[in-house]
């Protein structure tokens, strides 16, 4: 069996710039996360560990430290957050930053603003929040339910496969043939890298492991992506999860994983996978 790791995989830098400001601030002084850092279990435990609570709602707070985790929020989350008196450090994303500035940019120059992304999830939330009329679409069906507008200002949930963005900016102008379309690609470069070496992964492996939190969508949507290439797809949370029956002898067995992934949760799935009772070695 051959083990082979994607081109670009595990946490992203705006992941680990989060994460290094929670533990320094955290360690200074009492600090309370607004809502789930990111989306994986043992990240999370380990700032529970290290005394750092998670909130998710503002009233529950009760520390002068709140941290806006890396999803980032509305600006009307972060005129209530001032409103109770409390310091805020902020770690949103700066390509999270550049998804808000983008629809804020659209919305008032008077284009119906749209957010291609995964209605509830707390970065869309985040991006729609302060336009009560925004409409969020993830299918040409939700596009089809749309009403005529005039033009369309068009952003994307950072986190979303470029494939699937540019096909529904299409069906979105041949929807509305007449309507102008301005659309900013704010899916980020790190989801864009592992999109594509999990493309290129999936092509040269029989089977593929993808490493991260279930409720992860960049995770999921590196699982989603793969799926098309390479049937045999699994998606594990920890090392503990692989089962020895997915794998065969002659195996290409690749590993990705998704932008908030831990690189011990990788290592560990590596090692497991090289070392599995030297049964394939």
């Amino acid at each position: 069996m051959t083990v082979i790791r994607a081109h670009h995989l595990g946490m992203c830098f705006g992941v680990r710039d989060a994460l290094s400001l929670a533990q320094s601030e955290g360690a200074r002084r009492p600090l309370t996360i607004l809502g789930e850092l990111v989306h994986n279990p043992t990240v999370l435990e380990n700032l529970r560990k290290a005394g750092i609570h998670t909130e998710p709602e503002l009233s529950a707070v009760r520390t002068e430290a709140v941290m806006i985790t890396a999803h980032g929020v509305s600006d009307r989350r972060l005129a209530a957050v001032r409103e109770r008196g409390h310091q805020i450090v902020e770690a949103t994303c700066p390509l999270v930053h550049v998804a808000h500035r983008a629809l804020r940019s659209l919305a008032e120059a008077g284009h119906h603003p749209v957010v291609i992304g995964r209605k509830g999830h707390v970065e869309v939330n985040g991006l729609v929040e302060d336009y009560p009329e925004a409409s969020v679409v993830l299918s040409e069906a939700d596009i089809d339910a749309l009403r005529w507008r005039s033009s369309f200002g068009v952003v994307t949930q950072t986190t979303q496969p470029v494939t699937r963005v540019r096909s529904l900016v299409d069906h979105l102008r041949r929807r509305f043939p007449d309507s102008a379309v301005h659309f900013r690609d704010t899916v980020c470069l790190p989801t864009k890298q592992r999109q594509e070496a999990a493309i290129q992964l999936a092509g040269e492996c029989s089977v593929v492991i993808v490493v991260g939190g279930q409720r992860s969508n960049n995770t999921r949507e590196l699982v989603d992506t793969i799926r098309r290439v390479c049937a045999r797809v699994h998606q594990v949370e920890t090392a503990g999860e692989l089962q020895v029956d997915w794998l065969r002898a002659d195996d290409t067995v690749g590993i990705t994983a998704g932008t908030s992934t831990p690189d011990a949760q990788i290592e560990a799935v590596e090692a497991r996978l090289r070392g599995w009772d030297g049964r394939y070695s």
